[in-house]
C-alpha cells in the first residue's frame, strides 16, 4: 500500500508542477488554488508512504517520477523539445525509479 501511496503523491506532484505553469506565478486565481491544494495531496500522500520506505527511495521515486510525467506533460501540451537525447534521458530517470523499486526493502 505504501508503494501506491508514493505513486499517488507523485501524480499530485506532477498535477501541482503543471499547475505552477498555469497559475502564471500565481496571478492566476483557479489554477493558483489548484496548485496549493494538489502541493498538499502529495506532501500528505508522500508522508504516507514514507511510513515503510526508506525515505530516501520514497523521495527519489516521488521526484523521477514527477519529473517524467511533468517532462512528457510539457512535451505533449506545453509543445517543449521532444529531442530523442532528452528522450533517453527521461528513460534513464525511469530506469533509475524501476531500479529502486526492486532494489528497495519497503
Amino acid at each position: 500500500m505504501n508503494w501506491i501511496y508514493i505513486f499517488i503523491a507523485s501524480v499530485f506532484e506532477i498535477s501541482w508542477a503543471v499547475g505552477l505553469k498555469y497559475s502564471q506565478g500565481f496571478t492566476k486565481l483557479y489554477a493558483s488554488i489548484f496548485t496549493i491544494i494538489t502541493m498538499i495531496l502529495s506532501y500528505v500522500f508522500l508522508s504516507l508512504g514514507v511510513k515503510n520506505i526508506p525515505i530516501g527511495t520514497a523521495y527519489a521515486v516521488w521526484t523521477g517520477i514527477g519529473a517524467v510525467g511533468t517532462a512528457v506533460y510539457g512535451m505533449i501540451f506545453f509543445n517543449e523539445g521532444k529531442e530523442i537525447i532528452r528522450i533517453v534521458f527521461i528513460f534513464l530517470i525511469i530506469a533509475g525509479i524501476i531500479g529502486l523499486r526492486l532494489t528497495s526493502k519497503g
